[in-house]
């Protein structure tokens, strides 16, 4: 990360879910490790009077709930409160609220305006802060995920945004490229030759990537309703973890060079067409079922509502159509209100030509290299060894397990933390480029209007399960199965 001077951060959206859950606490952590300048200025824009009024209830209340440790102390929450501004703003108005807080913040700095809002709101946005000199100097937008709801009103957004700022000033987020073992997966690949060697067709079999979620809508019902699971995990998500395996190696790791390679990665992939979308897609809905011992309601019961076709769950077969990944399947797969929090890449490598053993000493595995990015950062490696406490020979597999969580004690893979004070310091690095984005929606748009043209119904499943059986037959129909950390 570059040298980090004091900077203004204005979060349009303050007052949101996104802000409380996830902004606000980065921050904090952000506060009690001493990586925030001093002389910064964080201000928090309110839509209403009464959310601006309840702001410092809901900052500690939402403090309290997230750090229950040694780090929350009385004396660091007064300290990081007093770096927070809360401004009372419709940004839909273009009245003196405006004009207020933009004379509070300090022309010499660099400013950062974290867009928290709905897409419908960012013109606006954008427009009143040209009219109070907001782009003047050093400044930069940051923008949620998803992009647009299909590749035109993502173009749209992206345009709107040039007109203001140059593409070098526009840090498209995804939160899980912060992840400190998502960025690991780079120094696997590209530091160790023993990897980089057998990273291609001739030695993998397959690769699975999940992210499993066990909550259900929590507070974004009616976004989710208008997204589902393909736009809101696998478009950006999903399909970034699949560009860093798949990437060829950058001339350097720097921005420019690792979009450069990741853009190759979603020109190259397969398009599935309408008459291969019941063969290679997987959609889902939850209904009623139990997580943990408790129940817990379906996707209609979360929503109120007597019926929706969206999918809260994804399944996909994907090929990389280039000289390294020719013929290897990527299997892709998310969803929520499942069994197990998780989020892995597991590299399946191809069977040894030629088993040397009697059949008595057991079946030979395949190698796995198992990354797992939460809840617990390791990387495991999947070996066949010989058996020790037999005195004849008998294979049994055996698992080099490089646990981060216990080799890094303070390992802190907090994201939001990262790529905020990233875009802080105008390293662009761990962002999205516009052209990924264009990239990403023109694969999964022939998806939804297959899906549309062939009126695919969501398969349901039981809440605290691993999912739909058509998922299953989708791997079990390739003489192949999902990964999964514990076994139903």
């Amino acid at each position: 990360m570059k040298t980090l001077s004091p900077f203004n951060l204005v979060i349009f959206g303050g007052d949101g879910d996104l802000s409380f859950r996830k902004l606000i606490p980065a921050l904090y952590h952000a506060y009690v490790e001493g990586n925030l300048p001093n002389g910064s200025k964080i201000f928090l824009t309110c839509f209403s009077e009464e959310t601006f009024k309840g702001f410092d209830e809901r900052l500690t209340q939402s403090l309290n709930k997230l750090f229950q440790s040694t780090q929350h102390s009385e004396e660091k929450l007064i300290g990081f409160k007093q770096l927070l501004n809360p401004v009372e703003l419709d940004i839909t108005q273009n009245n003196e609220a405006w004009l207020n807080m933009m004379s509070r913040l300090k022309p010499e700095q660099p400013r950062l305006y974290y867009l928290a809002i709905s897409p419908s709101l960012i013109e606006v946005t954008c427009s009143h802060l040209e009219a109070h000199g907001g782009f003047q100097g050093e400044a930069r937008i940051i923008v949620e995920k998803p992009i647009g709801y299909d590749q035109k009103t993502a173009s749209d957004i992206n345009d709107t945004l040039a007109q203001y700022l140059d593409e070098s000033s526009i840090y498209r987020i995804d939160h899980y490229l912060g992840k400190e073992t998502v960025q690991n997966l780079m120094a696997l690949r590209f530091s160790n030759v023993i990897f980089e060697h057998l990273w291609d067709n001739k030695t993998i079999d397959h690769v699975q990537i999940t992210i499993a979620e066990t909550v259900g809508l929590e507070n974004r019902a009616s976004f989710y309703d208008t997204a589902g699971a393909l736009r809101d995990m696998v478009q950006n998500h999903l399909l970034q973890l699949l560009c860093l395996v798949a990437m060829e190696s950058p001339a350097k790791l720097n921005a420019r060079n690792i979009r450069s390679e990741k853009i190759k990665v979603l020109e190259a992939l397969r398009p599935i067409s309408e008459a291969e979308i019941d063969k290679l897609s997987v959609r889902g809905q939850y209904v009623a079922g139990q997580h943990d011992g408790d129940l817990v309601p379906g996707y209609l019961e979360e929503l109120g509502m007597a019926d929706s076709q969206t999918e809260t769950f994804v399944a996909l077969k994907a090929y990389v159509d280039n000289w390294r990944w020719a013929n290897v399947p990527f299997y892709l797969r998310t969803g929520k209100r499942l069994h197990e929090k998780a989020a892995t890449i597991v590299i399946h490598f191809k069977a040894v030509s030629h088993n040397v053993h009697e059949q008595s000493v057991g079946g030979i595995q395949p190698n796995q290299l198992v990354i797992r990015l939460q809840p617990k950062e390791s990387i495991e490696l999947t070996l066949m060894t010989k058996d020790l406490a037999q005195s004849g020979m008998q294979l049994n597999p055996l698992s080099l397990d490089l646990n981060l969580s216990d080799t890094y004690k303070g390992l802190s893979n907090d994201a939001y933390r990262r790529l905020i004070l990233d875009a802080a310091a105008g390293d662009p690095t761990l962002f999205i480029h516009r052209d990924e984005v264009d990239a990403a929606w023109q694969w999964v748009d022939p998806i939804i209007s297959a899906w549309q043209q062939q009126k695919v119904q969501p398969e349901l499943y039981r809440a605290g399960s691993s999912g739909p059986s058509a998922a299953q037959a989708l791997m079990q129909n390739d003489g192949r199965a999902w990964f999964e950390e514990t076994v139903l």
